[in-house]
């Protein structure tokens, strides 16, 4: 089981309804099977997510964000890891804002 506690991640790809980007740091945190995280950068300027690690290795969470209009964006997601050859973990995500006009997309984000 992957433990995400202390790791770091960049989204290295996302459909153009999504607000995070290569500039967008996330910072994920862990405690048995409970994962949060901080993120800002690009078009976010402060984010939170709360969740749970699913027994199959999948995370389920929500986010919320205030980004650079200044307005609180919120959603849910289901990610996916993969380890890669170099052991870093890839997350494929699948979102939905829940705010807003409550879009889904997919994005991928890539450990660094």
């Amino acid at each position: 089981m992957i433990n995400y506690n202390n790791r770091r991640f960049r989204v290295v790809s996302n459909v153009e309804s999504g607000e995070s980007s290569i500039e967008t740091l996330f910072h994920y945190w862990q405690e048995g099977n409970v994962l949060w995280a901080t993120y800002k950068g690009g078009q976010v300027l402060f984010g939170t997510i709360t969740g749970i690690v699913n027994r199959d290795g999948t995370l389920d969470f929500t986010y919320q964000h205030v980004n650079k209009e200044h307005q609180i964006m919120t959603g849910k997601c289901q990610s996916t890891p993969e380890v890669l050859d170099s052991r870093k973990i890839r997350l494929h995500e699948k979102w939905q804002w829940t705010s807003g006009k409550k879009q889904k997309g997919k994005s991928i984000a890539e450990e660094i």
